[in-house]
């Protein structure tokens, strides 16, 4: 008697763990937390450096404005990320026009001033490196939440786990990621991709949140090569939200000739 009371106790409680999980909207808290991580404002500007280090421990800094507006929350999106140090990529910039509802793959380019050149970024090229950093190009402008089919792994008690698949699994180099968001902020705080043998081989992690704004804001932010080692690290500063950058900021025409008034 006591062995089936037991028994039953056991499936209530699973029963009811499985009703708490089942009343998680997945594709709300995504929805949310790709709003948080990428379309606080209407618009914004940041100035960020990147001190990327290989696996013998050499040092690398890049230094850029980033300057960001928004069409419409989870949809179209229009960046430009405009380079001022070092030396050898001073005046390159990285053009973006974000597809984000629809099938269509996002619009990418990268001026580079030394060749008078603008040269386009492929599709395939999307999760190669940017600048030379252990960031990725899709990383900077942000991976659409639409091209992943999300689960629900566990839910802690500050956190909310979820495994994502790629829908399209030839187009990237994963088999699945794991992200954290952050119940708090909705922020995802923590990715782990992994390959289809179960290796661990990238993660990528928020390191310093604050508010700005009233908006929960990544200042300080970390990319790290599990296999052959080495990571990036990526700092904000004097990050703005809702300063009223104008459409034409955004044009071909500001990757020869910035629009310096928004980068100071």
């Amino acid at each position: 008697m006591k062995r089936s009371l037991v028994t039953l106790g056991l499936l209530a409680a699973m029963a009811f763990m499985s009703g708490v999980q089942a009343e998680v909207d997945v594709d709300a808290l995504i929805k949310q937390a790709e709003k948080a991580a990428y379309y606080a404002g209407d618009d914004g500007r940041a100035d960020a450096r990147m001190m990327i280090v290989d696996s013998q421990g050499r040092k690398q800094m890049r230094q850029f404005t980033i300057l960001r507006k928004d069409v419409e929350d989870n949809g179209d999106q229009k960046m430009m990320v405009f380079f001022s140090r070092p030396t050898d990529v001073k005046d390159t910039v990285f053009r973006v026009e974000k597809h984000a509802k629809t099938n269509v793959d996002d619009d990418r380019w990268l001026y580079l001033p030394a060749l008078d050149l603008v040269k386009r970024i492929s599709a395939g090229d999307k999760r190669t490196s940017f600048v030379g950093s252990h960031f990725f190009y899709e990383d900077v402008s942000g991976r659409a939440v639409s091209q992943d089919d999300f689960t629900l792994v566990e839910e802690a008690a500050d956190r909310y786990v979820l495994k994502a698949v790629p829908k399209q699994p030839d187009t990237v180099e994963f088999a699945h990621y794991v992200v954290e968001i952050d119940k708090a902020t909705s922020l995802p705080v923590l990715i782990n991709f992994y390959q289809a043998d179960g290796t661990n081989y990238r993660r990528v992690e928020s390191v310093q949140v604050d508010t700005v704004q009233g908006f929960p804001t990544v200042l300080r932010s970390k990319v790290s090569d599990l296999t052959n080692g080495g990571y990036t690290l990526m700092e904000f500063r004097g990050t703005e939200y809702n300063i009223g950058l104008p459409e034409d900021v955004f044009s071909e025409r500001s990757l020869r000739t910035p629009p310096v008034q928004w980068l100071k």
